[in-house]
Parts: structure tokens; C-alpha cells; sequence
């Protein structure tokens, strides 16, 4: 028998195995993925997630289909969402995540 995990608890399982991931709840109901401090993104359940980019990472990333406009700063290139409608969504969700960790610890350094 095989046990399917909710999306969320699959990117959370994968995120915070990664070193000097944080993970909790937010201000704003959300569930936030820190390093050192730094969001790198956050889920609303298991139906959509939310990034904050470079302008120009942003805009690669939504002419290739894999973010569109944050829902609070619509037209607003920079705050991106993606819906979590599948296992495709869940492991590009985690590729997102990851592209603001290496980020954030090519710039900040991992925290202790």
C-alpha cells in the first residue's frame, strides 16, 4: 500500500532537508521557507505558491510559463505565483524554491 503525501508536505519534506532552511507559519496565514531570515518563497496549502525574484529572473521565468503575477501586485513583474495543480507543479515548485536558495547563499553565505 502506498501512501500519498499532500503537496505541500512533499515540498516541505525536500526544502527544509536543505541546509539552513527554515519553515513556518507566516503573518499572513502563509507557510514561509526562510534562510538566515530570508524568505525564499511560501506555500498557501497545497494549491499555489509564492516567490519574490529579480525583475529579470522573474520575467525568464514567466515567458517560459513557470510563474505569473503575484495575486496582491498584479502586472507587477518581480512577485511571482504558481498553482500546485500536479506532481509536475510540486517538483518545479521545489526548482523554485531552490533557484532563491542558491540565491540567497551565493550572496548571504549559509547561516550557522
Amino acid at each position: 500500500m502506498s501512501i500519498t503525501q499532500t503537496a505541500s508536505k512533499q515540498i516541505t519534506e525536500e526544502v527544509t532537508s536543505w541546509p539552513g532552511v527554515g519553515a513556518g507559519p507566516g503573518r499572513r496565514g502563509e507557510f514561509a521557507f526562510t534562510v538566515g531570515g530570508r524568505e525564499i518563497g511560501h506555500l498557501h496549502g497545497d494549491r499555489v505558491a509564492h516567490f519574490g525574484f529579480p525583475k529579470q529572473v522573474w520575467q525568464e521565468l514567466f515567458e517560459q510559463g513557470r510563474v505569473d503575477y503575484h495575486p496582491v501586485f498584479p502586472g507587477k513583474p518581480g512577485f511571482g505565483a504558481r498553482s500546485i495543480e500536479s506532481d509536475a507543479d510540486v517538483r518545479d515548485v521545489i526548482e523554485l524554491l531552490r533557484l532563491n536558495y542558491d540565491r540567497v547563499v551565493a550572496r548571504y553565505g549559509r547561516p550557522a
